[in-house]
Parts: structure tokens; C-alpha cells; sequence
């Protein structure tokens, strides 16, 4: 696929948000190697044979993308931000709390010193050995938290950085590094994964101090991503999913893209938007208004990751169809509202039924759009 195409083509009219269900195998050979059992080498080669698999079932169902399933991973996130200059890792003393008063496992990152991207940074390599085993198959799509994750309350030293727009320089100049980096070693399909910018919509903002308006953190999140662009390469694709939060089957907040979409929706200079529309949380598609007509194509996310129970398949196309209300139908796509994963713990459903829901999602944009 050359790269017009692939501009032309991505996000893809039957996609996906990125991570899987970690296989048993995975999940004991962790164990394993905590408990000094399995040396560091000996759990590469554990994920490097579990994402092989996932790579072959992908292109076996229909997908034209691949991803990792973040398998080398714990989390969608902190892997990606722990390993960036001016980062650590940390077991705080609660973790978030989710809806069902679900409480995440301890561990966060916060700021320790001057930031930048760091040129050893492991997700690199890992996109080159991926990218080996999808061997031209397939489009290998890789993920990354958005620059906005690192907005949360907690993260940011203020005795380090006082002024959050000196901040927000220093992560725009290590993710526009870091996309240089990812381009370098391959990537032409680049996801940034949102939470951030989905809970500035929510009535109560989370993961917030309260310190700044609702209206000042909306700008400087369009303007951190967009800063972040700048200089990306041309036939570098790049997403943004907006999610709500996915631990376990539950989410972190409610609320439609009402609030944001005016500003992120109309501007964000994005390839596509990746949108959560499962259930009643999300609100309806009079958000899909503000997204430039001709413009980035929308992956509406219609299909939950969060159980196993098929979808009814005609309410699916008729949802479709109600969003073309305010977007063409060519500019739409269709996608699980998340990943299955997004933390190594998983959503409450199996691995078969995690595959059928891909392949029901492929089924339906065959009868959809006839691609």
C-alpha cells in the first residue's frame, strides 16, 4: 500500500483501538519473572511468541491493521510515560477510583526533572520488532498515551515546572522527538490515546486540582496536540482516541463531547477521532456536528470492548446511519468504543469473544459501505 493510499484509507472503515486480552501464558510468565522464575530475555520471547499470534489472528479475521495488543505493556500509559526524560514511575498511596467505587492498581508516574524524550526509549525498538513479525501483511499501527495524559492532577512538579505553559512547551517539544523517533523506525499509523481530553466534557472534570477553568485547560489541550503536530511527517497518520476510562470493565466519568467539541472537535489536527458511543455515558452524535465535513474521518466507537454479549447487529447500522445526520457516511468508520485491555488485567470477556466482536464489526462495514 503506498503511502497516498494509506492516507486515503486510515483510520480503517472496520478498525480497532489497539490493545488485547493478555493470554494466561502471558500473565504467568510475568508472575514469573516478578518472582526472579524467568529472566527478563525469557519474558521477551513469551511476548514476542503471544504477539506472533495475535499478528496472525488479526490478518486471519479481515483487518487491514495490526497492533501489539500493548502485550509488552501494563498499562495503555505508563509504560509510554514512565520511560520519557523527567519521569518516574511510583506507587502512590491510592490509585483512581472508578465507577462501582472500583479503585485501580497503585502505580502512576510524576515529574522529577527537566523534560525531553529519551532516544532509548523502549517502545521504539519494540514498533521495529513488531513490525518485523507483521512483515508487510498488514498496516502495524502503534499507540501511545496523547501529550494530555501527562496533564493529570499530581504528575506536573510544580517546583520543577511553576508555570504549566513552560510544561506544555517541554511535552510538545518531547512528543514532536518522539514522533520523529516512532517515523524513523517505521511507524506510518500512530494512535494517541485520550482520557485527558474526554473528562474536560465530563460535568465534573476528574483527575483535576480545580486550579485552572474548564475553558483554559480545553485550549491548552488543543494546543498541546497541536503544538505536538507541528512538524510531524507528512505520511505520518495520526489519531486520537477519546476514551472514558476502561479498568476492569468500568469506566472513570460520564458525559457527552458537548463541552469539548466546539474547540477540539473543529480544530484538533488529527487524521481521525476515535469516539466512544457504546451506551447512554456518551451522550448522542450532535457532537459529530463541529468535525470538519471532509475532514478527519470519525471511527465511531458502537461495539463495547467492556462484554462479551454480541451487539444487535441492525441497531448498529441504524446508529450508523443516524450519525450520517451530521457526517457523511464516507467520512465514518467503525470500531469497538475501546480497547480490550487497556491495562494488563483485561475487561471482564473472553478471548473467543473478543475476536468475534472484530469480526462482527468487520461483517457489518462489508454491508455498510460494500469495502
Amino acid at each position: 500500500m503506498t503511502n497516498t493510499q494509506t492516507k486515503l484509507n486510515v483510520p480503517f472503515r472496520a478498525d480497532h483501538v489497539g490493545s488485547f486480552l493478555r493470554p494466561e501464558t502471558l500473565h504467568q510468565a510475568r508472575k514469573e519473572f516478578k518472582e526472579g522464575k524467568l529472566s527478563a530475555e525469557e519474558l521477551y520471547d513469551v511476548e514476542t511468541k503471544e504477539i506472533k499470534r495475535i499478528i496472525d489472528k488479526q490478518i486471519e479475521i479481515g483487518l487491514d491493521l495490526v497492533t501489539d495488543g500493548e502485550f509488552r505493556r501494563t498499562w495503555f500509559h505508563l509504560d509510554f510515560m514512565e520511560h520519557l526524560n523527567g519521569f518516574e514511575g511510583y506507587v502512590p498511596e491510592q490509585g483512581y477510583l472508578f465507577k462501582g467505587d472500583v479503585e485501580t492498581e497503585r502505580y502512576n508516574v510524576r515529574n522529577t526533572g527537566k523534560i525531553s524524550f529519551n532516544s532509548n526509549h523502549p517502545h521504539v525498538q519494540e514498533f521495529i520488532e513488531f513490525n518485523k513479525l507483521v512483515d508487510g501483511r498488514a498496516i502495524a499501527k502503534q499507540t501511545i498515551p496523547s501529550p494530555n495524559q501527562f496533564f493529570n492532577v499530581g504528575i506536573r512538579n510544580e517546583d520543577i515546572y511553576p508555570d504549566i505553559e513552560e510544561y506544555a512547551k517541554d511535552v510538545i517539544k518531547a512528543y514532536q522527538d518522539a514522533y520523529q523517533a516512532f517515523y524513523d523506525a517505521g511507524v506510518r499509523y500512530l494512535q494517541l490515546d485520550d482520557v485527558y481530553i474526554a473528562g474536560l466534557s465530563a460535568p465534573n472534570i476528574p483527575f483535576s486540582d480545580g486550579k485552572y477553568s474548564r475553558d483554559y485547560l480545553i485550549d491548552l489541550a488543543l494546543r498541546v496536540v497541536n503544538g505536538s503536530l507541528e512538524n510531524k511527517p507528512e505520511d505520518l497518520i495520526v489519531t486520537t482516541h477519546l476514551c472514558r476510562g476502561n479498568y476492569q470493565s468500568a469506566h472513570a466519568f460520564e458525559g457527552s463531547y458537548d463541552r469539548i467539541a466546539p474547540t477540539l472537535f473543529a480544530k484538533e489536527n488529527v487524521d481521525g477521532f476515535f469516539l466512544e458511543y457504546d451506551d447512554e455515558r456518551s451522550g448522542d452524535f450532535k457532537a459529530l456536528k463541529h468535525i470538519p465535513k471532509g475532514g478527519p474521518r470519525v471511527v465511531l466507537g458502537l461495539v463495547t470492548s467492556k462484554s462479551g454479549e454480541l451487539e444487535d447487529r441492525n441497531e448498529i447500522i441504524s446508529r450508523i446511519h443516524e450519525a450520517t445526520n451530521y457526517l457523511p457516511l464516507e467520512q465514518l468508520c467503525l470500531s469497538p468504543q475501546c480497547g480490550f485491555s487497556s491495562t494488563h488485567h483485561g475487561n471482564k470477556l473472553t478471548e473467543e469473544e473478543q475476536w468475534e466482536k472484530l469480526k462482527f464489526i468487520i461483517d457489518i462495514t462489508k454491508e455498510v459501505w460494500g469495502e
